[in-house]
């Protein structure tokens, strides 16, 4: 029988820590947006217009990064205090190569290291 991999990702606009539900000790990983705040403000001193699009470009590559990882798992988690996670979560729904993949959302405020990993295990515990 295939085991079923389980994935928790905490989540805002510039950082995800993933978690992989297992029986050993929790490795969280780390993806980071590269559109800073130093960013921005250098980005918006060339315009409004394109700071945006700078924006949109770097967003869009963080959450294909994030995107390349949860494709290797049976059941995601996403959470977290912003949106980030309901646009990441539209996003995949569009692609076909997530149909098989069972993605969950929930909102959350920010959490300490040891609350978040509590929260995916109680997650994938009730499930």
């Amino acid at each position: 029988m295939k085991r079923n991999k389980k994935l928790g990702i905490w989540m805002d606009n510039s950082i995800a820590h993933l978690m992989e539900f297992s029986e050993e000790p929790f490795e969280v990983k780390t993806i980071e947006s590269k559109f800073t705040r130093q960013e921005k403000e250098k980005k918006l001193a060339k315009g409004e217009s394109f700071m945006f699009n700078k924006e949109q470009q770097l967003q869009s590559d963080y959450y294909k990064k994030i995107g390349n990882v949860i494709s290797h798992y049976d059941d995601v988690l996403l959470f977290g205090p912003t949106n980030a996670k309901k646009e990441l979560y539209n996003l995949l729904k569009e692609d076909s190569h997530y149909s098989g993949i069972k993605i969950k959302i929930m909102e959350t405020d920010k959490m300490n290291p040891k609350q978040k990993q509590a929260f995916v295990i109680q997650h994938f515990s009730e499930v």
